[in-house]
C-alpha cells in the first residue's frame, strides 16, 4: 500500500493556512485557489475509483467552507492512491500540485 501521509499532510497544512486567513485574503483569491485545487483532487479521485466515469464537479461553497472542501477532496484522493495500481507518479503530482496552490493563494 501507497503511503500517500506527504500528500495528506500538504493539504492539510493549505487547509489550515486557509482556515486561518482573514476574509479580505480569502476574497482576494487564497479561497478560489483552494476551490481549484479541491475540485482537480476531487476529479482525479473519481478518475481513480471510477474510471471512464464522467467526473462531478464540486460545488462552490463560498470562501468559509473552501478548506473543508480541499480537506475532504485531498483525503479522497489519497484514500483512492493507496491502492490504486501505478499510483506513485500521481502522488507525487497531486503533491506538487497542492504545495504550488499554496504558494499562489499566499496564505
Amino acid at each position: 500500500m501507497l503511503d500517500t501521509t506527504p500528500l495528506t499532510a500538504a493539504v492539510d497544512r493549505f487547509a489550515d493556512r486557509l482556515r486561518a486567513a482573514p476574509q479580505s485574503r480569502l476574497q482576494r483569491g487564497a479561497a478560489a485557489e483552494g476551490l481549484a485545487l479541491a475540485r482537480e483532487l476531487s476529479v482525479r479521485a473519481q478518475r481513480v475509483e471510477e474510471p471512464g466515469a464522467e467526473p462531478r464537479i464540486m460545488p462552490d461553497a463560498g470562501v468559509f467552507a473552501v478548506a473543508d472542501q480541499l480537506t475532504v477532496a485531498g483525503h479522497d484522493v489519497a484514500q483512492a492512491l493507496e491502492t490504486a495500481p501505478s499510483a506513485e507518479a500521481g502522488l507525487d503530482e497531486a503533491v506538487r500540485l497542492v504545495k504550488a496552490a499554496a504558494a499562489r493563494a499566499g496564505v
